[in-house]
């Protein structure tokens, strides 16, 4: 029987010499506990990428299975917050000396918030996908953390082209008459003659990027859930009855916003927020009315930040 296994990654060297800027895993399943600020920690089902680069042209290989165990360490022992990434991290490049001094790692999961609903006081869970990456490249950090909230957008032009049919229905119906008893308008403003188009509005998604600090030693996944959707309005609603979905149709009129309105709404929010270093932002309007999507990108405009 052989005393020793070989190891081919430590005792060959590459087939052509080259540098690569990242070799590791992707899409490793792993369960993890979240620290969300002001929520109690919580486990999710994760995704994660784990990369170092290949720094040695000579080398023929890092050492996947190092990666993999840092990354089932936390899981089993630990909690995701800015803290153990950074040690992830760390672990990455001293586990690869004078192979790798760049580390990438990168978690994706649905995160769950309870949600109450717009006037009956019904609650639901409502899932956000979150992920969270963290980038250490000759020593400088950086950390993201990224959401998508999912609301509800009405169209403002399609509005104004709805209530012009309501007021040529409204001639059509009253036009020859001097006076409209109020009991008979009111009556016919209930039926579908009387209402006889309605806007068009659809699912959007706002995808919600932020560079992090130490100082968030909790990732703020539901700070940035109620900043969006306190600033659009129209959130989508878990468990709802019908005084809900009234309420909801009211906000959708009274909030009618192309993708351009939605993007500045939140760009404003959020350039106000002090806890927030530099932001990227993507509007996605799903149309209804169109095969294609209506999309807004910005950012908060620093110098050597995030570019759109």
């Amino acid at each position: 029987m052989p005393t020793s296994m070989p190891d081919i990654a430590n005792h060959t060297k590459a087939q052509t010499e080259g540098t690569l800027d990242w070799v590791g895993m992707s899409n490793i399943e792993m369960p993890m506990i979240v620290a969300s600020k002001n929520e109690a920690e919580r486990m999710v089902s994760a995704h994660v990428d784990a990369f170092v680069n290949l720094k040695d042209p000579k080398a023929k290989g890092i050492h996947m299975s190092r990666l993999y165990l840092l990354i089932d360490d936390l899981s089993n022992n630990g909690v995701l917050n800015y803290q153990s990434l950074v040690t992830v991290l760390d672990g990455f490049i001293s586990s690869h000396k004078d192979l790798s001094d760049n580390a990438k790692v990168q978690f994706s999961f649905d995160y769950h918030l309870r949600r109450k609903s717009l006037i009956s006081g019904k609650q639901g869970w409502k899932s956000y996908p979150v992920t969270v990456t963290g980038r250490l490249n000759k020593g400088k950090l950086t950390v993201e953390l990224k959401v998508d909230i999912r609301y509800s957008s009405t169209c403002p032009c399609s509005a104004a082209l709805a209530r012009q049919l309501i007021q040529k229905a409204f001639s059509d119906k009253f036009g020859d008459e001097k006076q409209v008893d109020l009991d008979t308008v009111h009556a016919w403003l209930g039926t579908t003659e009387g209402v006889v188009a309605t806007p068009h509005s659809q699912r959007s998604v706002a995808e919600v990027k932020v560079l992090l600090n130490d100082e968030a030693q909790e990732f703020p996944i539901k700070y940035l859930v109620d900043l969006v959707e306190n600033s659009l309005k129209t959130p989508v609603q878990a468990a709802v009855k019908r005084e809900d979905e009234q309420e909801f149709a009211r906000l959708n009129g009274q909030n009618l916003m192309f993708c351009e309105d939605a993007a500045r709404r939140l760009q404003y929010e959020m350039n106000k927020a002090t806890n927030i270093d530099d932001f990227w932002l993507k509007i996605n309007h799903l149309e209804s009315l169109h095969a294609h999507d209506a999309v807004s990108i910005t950012t908060k405009g620093i110098s050597g930040g995030y570019q759109a």
